[in-house]
């Protein structure tokens, strides 16, 4: 009984921490960066994104959503 109650204390503390750092969003590499500028290929391979229709998980703070937000005909973000 004790190791399932600590187990369940360890699984709330990793959803409050979770939480605090603002979570994470989910981003869909969508459309091909062939004909794009090259500052956009660098923004997408500095997100982890090599392949298309590839989803990575990223922190949801501003400096990510702002990198998301420059290239929105590249990128999108999934519920």
């Amino acid at each position: 009984m004790p190791r399932k109650a600590a187990s369940e204390t360890a699984r709330k503390n990793k959803k409050q921490t979770a939480q605090a750092d603002g979570g994470k969003i989910r981003i869909q590499y969508y459309r091909s960066f062939i004909a794009a500028p090259k500052t956009h290929k660098q923004m997408v391979r500095s997100l982890g994104l090599t392949k298309l229709n590839q989803i990575v998980e990223r922190p949801d703070n501003d400096s990510t959503r702002g990198a998301v937000a420059k290239i929105p005909h590249l990128l999108r973000l999934v519920d």
